[in-house]
């Protein structure tokens, strides 16, 4: 496995990150231990989660049962970089719910008992709160520190502005602020290229991309739909309004042989301010066969031919949109 640094930090992890949002509503508790020990079989060392996963307000049903899952031992804890996210309601009452210093103590904790684990390696905003202030927030995460509850601070779906505010605040506390940022980014989705990515790359956090192939529009939909399978009715709007793109990309997998989701990952890979992009599993099957992109090279042509049938917003910004 050729494990990579987590943006600027001196952490390494795997190329590839588990993620488990499908842990509990859709696979059951022992597939999903099936498929945490097939990833560390693999040498995957990289886990996301969430304390909102499971959709049970206030339960964290996904983080129980990775906290269960560490509690059968076998070093399972120790070769896990374990990286949760915080934001999201886990309640009704006022403080239950975005950012502030009470709600991430206050999250942190019980996310701590429901992982069954004295820290949480990564500890993610899951989205950026405009109402906290950031020296309340950099305090509350310097607390949980010191304290040793958390080791590196990460944001998810930050504008790049977000990001050098962030670090900007954080420069002058004098703590490293955040290392990494999980951002909607694929082939069809590459807005973040304007101004995210540029921030990423200037103060040195490692980009974790999600929903890798777009809700499975960059998964062979066209085939799968041949052989009968249907989309929701979000998925079949997007196909019907980027179907030529479609068209044109699973030719050019089927032309190498390649299965489309496995070239849509190997695609992000090849992007250099990448550490991982997060896999949803639902089977240890599913697991096997994302892990073939680690295989793939894609040569500058391949690469060009891609950027021809998904251009992206055309580079960074501005000279992406002026002179």
């Amino acid at each position: 496995m050729d494990y990579r640094h987590l943006g600027r930090t001196g952490l390494r992890v795997s190329p590839l990150c588990l993620g488990t949002m499908n842990f509990g509503p859709q696979t059951s508790e022992e597939d999903s231990y099936a498929v945490m020990d097939a990833a560390h079989d693999a040498g995957l060392n990289f886990f996301d989660t969430a304390d909102v996963y499971g959709w049970k307000t206030g339960e964290g049903v996904t983080e129980q049962i990775i906290g269960r899952w560490f509690a059968r031992g076998g070093h399972r804890r120790e070769k896990t970089v374990i990286a949760t996210k915080l934001y999201g309601g886990m309640g009704d009452w006022p403080n239950e719910t975005f950012l502030s210093a009470l709600a991430i103590r206050r999250k942190c904790e019980a996310s701590l008992r429901r992982l069954q684990t004295d820290h949480i390696d990564l500890y993610q905003m899951h989205h950026i709160d405009r109402d906290a202030p950031w020296d309340e927030l950099w305090e509350a995460f310097d607390i949980l520190k010191t304290q040793g509850k958390i080791l590196y601070v990460g944001s998810s779906n930050f504008p790049g502005w977000g990001i050098a505010q962030a670090n900007e605040q954080a420069a002058r506390r004098r703590s490293v602020g955040l290392v990494s940022e999980q951002s909607y980014y694929n082939l069809m989705q590459r807005t973040v290229e304007l101004e995210v990515i540029p921030a990423c790359e200037a103060y040195g956090l490692g980009l974790i991309p999600w929903s890798p192939l777009n809700g499975g529009l960059l998964g062979g939909i066209l085939r799968k739909q041949k052989e009968g399978r249907s989309a929701d009715t979000r998925v079949q709007k997007m196909l019907d309004e980027n179907r030529p793109a479609i068209e044109a990309w699973e030719q050019f997998c089927d032309k190498r042989g390649e299965d489309p989701a496995v070239v849509g990952l190997a695609w992000l890979l090849h992007q250099k301010a990448v550490t991982a992009p997060i896999i949803g599993p639902r089977t240890s099957e599913q697991l096997a066969s994302s892990l073939s992109a680690l295989d793939i090279t894609l040569d500058e042509a391949a690469l060009a031919t891609l950027d021809e049938i998904f251009p992206g917003p055309g580079g960074a910004a501005p000279e992406a949109y002026a002179w």
